[in-house]
């Protein structure tokens, strides 16, 4: 019997998705992903979020927030429009926020000022929160340390640090999410290690689609648009790397991310 898994970060709302947006719905259950969380970055892109959501609450949840490279576009009179995608009842956490000073799209300042209000909001409304951080950890963590103790819970979405970002997290309480960067030889490699230290309680899976198409599928697809329905191969090679049956992990991350997201009990029987 294939696992039901739960796609922690799908940008469902992305264009790339717009002409068969149902199709790659149904072929993810089909391969055996039970349920969505469907990325929100922008304000936009939250409320588009939310109406896929809306569609099939049992499948799918939303998170509504403002990505570091938007920061930028995001202002204090946005507070209100944000504070109320958060109290969607298909929101299931507030973000993707954070830091990231890989890129730096918006200026460190900038994104400094979006992440505080974002916790701020998240701390306000009881929401746990769905972080980004890349090649800005200390920064990041000097902030979140200042919010936690207010938060019910926090992701470190897509994790690809090293070690002693890993501890940090851990340490914090975090959980981790865990992409197909770890199928990447030239860039995820150190995650096949890493991986091994994360508590079972706190491990979720997802793909980050359209996003980083694990590099390892064979056949390798046609299109370089990564889709849920390949967060079963993410679950065997995080399976393998950790020494871990794949079936009792994928009940686990499933288990994990459905009380995190505030997903219902019962389980979903297929996209509707």
């Amino acid at each position: 019997m294939k696992p039901a898994l739960t796609d922690l970060g799908l940008n469902l709302a992305h264009d790339s998705f717009d002409s068969d947006r149902d199709q790659v719905i149904a072929e993810a259950v089909a391969a055996g992903v039970g349920h969505f969380v469907i990325t929100g970055s922008t304000l936009e892109s939250s409320r588009r979020a939310i109406d896929l959501a809306r569609v099939s609450p049992r499948q799918l949840r939303a998170t509504a927030g403002v990505h570091p490279h938007h920061a930028r576009e995001f202002h204090d009179r946005d507070i209100p429009t944000l504070k109320e995608l958060m109290q969607a009842a298909e929101v299931g956490a507030a973000g993707e926020c954070g830091l990231d000073h890989f890129r730096n799209f918006s200026s460190p300042e900038d994104q400094e000022r979006a992440f505080r209000a974002q916790l701020e909001l998240a701390a306000e409304l009881d929401r746990p929160v769905f972080l980004h951080q890349r090649d800005a950890h200390a920064a990041f963590i000097e902030i979140l340390d200042e919010y936690l103790p207010s938060l019910p819970a926090a992701v470190a979405h897509c994790f690809t640090g090293n070690r002693h970002e890993l501890e940090d997290c851990l340490a914090r309480g975090l959980s981790i999410g865990v992409t197909g960067w770890i199928c990447d030889e030239r860039r995820g490699h150190h995650l096949r290690e890493l991986v091994r230290l994360i508590p079972p309680d706190r491990l979720m899976i997802e793909t980050d689609a359209p996003y980083l198409l694990p590099r390892d599928l064979s056949p390798r697809p046609k299109s370089r648009r990564n889709e849920p329905k390949y967060l079963p191969h993410i679950l065997r090679t995080i399976a393998d790397c950790r020494g871990d049956d794949w079936t009792t992990l994928a009940r686990v991350t499933t288990a994990n991310a459905m009380k995190f997201f505030g997903f219902p009990v019962s389980p979903a029987k297929g996209h509707t």
